[in-house]
């Protein structure tokens, strides 16, 4: 077998579960789910998706994937309608790694978090300046179907629908894909805000219908000032979440060590 030949089969061979690579992937996934990025019941992006957020080669991906079914915390699908589905959110064996995970990205995180709060307003600014009767319409049917939720993945799915509708209220693209971006860092390319621990998520949802409905009236009534100054505040459940979620464990942040 010549050189380039060794190489390719090393490079098609799925790294072992002691792999840096596998393990950093592992990890990031591990917290992603324990936080509620993916609630159970929820399915994982594609691995080409999963390789472009993290950075990482798509066998890496694929092999941190199997040894989170190891652990079951997901399940593989197979047909069309397949893909990695999760099973389970925090189990206990997950708790030393979302510490580790949340403590050495925490002040990231809180950066992140701030950044992902002063956008949410901008992008809820230009909506109450901008937004059609179609575009009230819209927003107003997705809130109703928030509001109609059941708790968990569709009371998640529901908020995405409602936030995209505001987004798109703004008529703004650059905003969107800042958006997108700045949120695809914080969750993985998920397209949902992060849900939390299965304890405290029905009181989380209920403030969070109260703080929509504030949005919307802001929105509807064309209250520039209120409109940004609600998605702010809204928008930093995100952090509240990852830090009840770090102090679960037991870890500080690395920056107050």
């Amino acid at each position: 077998m010549t050189r380039t030949q060794v190489a390719r089969a090393r490079a098609a061979t799925p790294a072992g579960p002691d792999s840096p690579r596998v393990a950093a992937v592992l990890e990031r996934l591990v917290t992603a789910i324990a936080t509620g990025q993916y609630l159970p019941g929820s399915r994982l992006p594609p691995e080409r998706d999963l390789a472009a957020a993290l950075g990482a080669g798509r066998t890496t991906v694929r092999a941190a994937l199997e040894h989170l079914a190891r652990r079951g915390l997901i399940e593989t699908r197979r047909g069309r309608t397949g893909g990695s589905f999760v099973l389970q959110q925090w189990p206990e064996s997950s708790t030393a790694i979302v510490g580790r995970t949340l403590s050495a990205s925490y002040a990231q995180l809180r950066d992140l978090c701030e950044a992902v709060a002063r956008l949410h307003g901008a992008v809820c600014r230009a909506a109450a300046e901008r937004r059609s009767p179609a575009d009230l319409a819209r927003i107003r049917d997705a809130l109703d179907a928030y509001a109609g939720a059941d708790s968990g993945l569709a009371s998640q799915q529901a908020d995405s629908a409602l936030h995209l509708a505001i987004v798109d209220a703004a008529h703004n693209d650059t905003l969107r894909r800042v958006l997108a971006d700045l949120e695809g860092r914080l969750s993985i390319g998920a397209p949902a805000h992060l849900w939390g621990a299965p304890e405290g998520m029905r009181a989380m949802e209920v403030r969070a219908l109260r703080e929509h409905r504030e949005l919307v009236g802001a929105i509807a009534g064309r209250r520039e000032d209120d409109a940004e100054r609600i998605a702010r505040a809204h928008a930093a459940i995100d952090l509240e979440l990852l830090t009840a979620a770090l102090a679960r464990t037991g870890s500080p942040p690395a920056t107050a060590r």
